[in-house]
């Protein structure tokens, strides 16, 4: 008789484990998923077209934070330093922009509350329109949040495509912050790009500083 509670709790387990495959089945943005260090994220799996939109490019590289990145024909470096990095397309007010920024953090920085508390409040704001798209994704091994704005009001307004992760880097606890983004003009013909982009992100980390289970 003892053996019937953990019967019921491992058939419930079951149950709640199929239910996840299926959502995760069902995303347009690839069948991949990863639950090690207790989340449950998709990985960063590209499309066709988004393997498509960055051919003929090149690789570039921010050698002081080991981080790189696949970007499209024609994109040119604006900036780099010590904690940001930026290149972008040809094209004025409509070009595509990556931009990258590292915050350092101190050793004891509850991580898992961070990331956790980005979700919860990109949550929020999915429930205001102001974003469209919520996701934990993993991306070379480290997971994170990342988010989408939602198409802007004007066709001038900025849509930025975003993924917030930490790492543990060159002895630090790190805030990894990568977003890419365009106006809302310009957003149709740069998603696959833009998505491209974001998932080719490659970063040397010695553990992804995140424990905590998603909810």
């Amino acid at each position: 008789m003892k053996q019937i509670p953990v019967l019921v709790l491992l058939g419930f387990a079951l149950s709640i484990c199929n239910l996840t495959k299926s959502k995760n089945s069902n995303s347009p943005f690839g069948s991949g998923t990863s639950s090690g260090g207790g989340i449950a994220a998709e990985k960063a799996v590209p499309t066709a077209a988004q393997t498509a939109a960055l051919a003929g490019g090149q690789t570039v590289k921010w050698d002081q934070q080991g981080m790189s990145w696949t970007v499209p024909p024609g994109w040119t470096k604006v900036s780099e330093e010590k904690n940001s990095f930026a290149w972008h397309s040809p094209g004025g007010s409509d070009a595509a922009n990556l931009i990258v920024n590292i915050s350092a953090m101190s050793e004891n920085f509850p991580t898992d509350a961070s990331i956790k508390a980005t979700y919860d409040g990109e949550k929020t704001r999915m429930k205001n329109g102001e974003i469209d798209e919520l996701r934990w994704l993993e991306i070379d091994g480290v997971k994170g949040v990342q988010f989408r704005e939602s198409n802007p009001e004007k066709p001038d307004g900025f849509r930025r495509t975003q993924w917030i992760a930490f790492r543990n880097y060159a002895g630090q606890v790190q805030q990894v912050n990568v977003m890419v983004s365009t106006n809302g003009q310009g957003y149709p013909k740069h998603q696959d790009a833009i998505y491209g982009v974001l998932y080719s992100t490659k970063l040397v980390h010695q553990g992804t500083a995140v424990s905590t289970t998603a909810r």
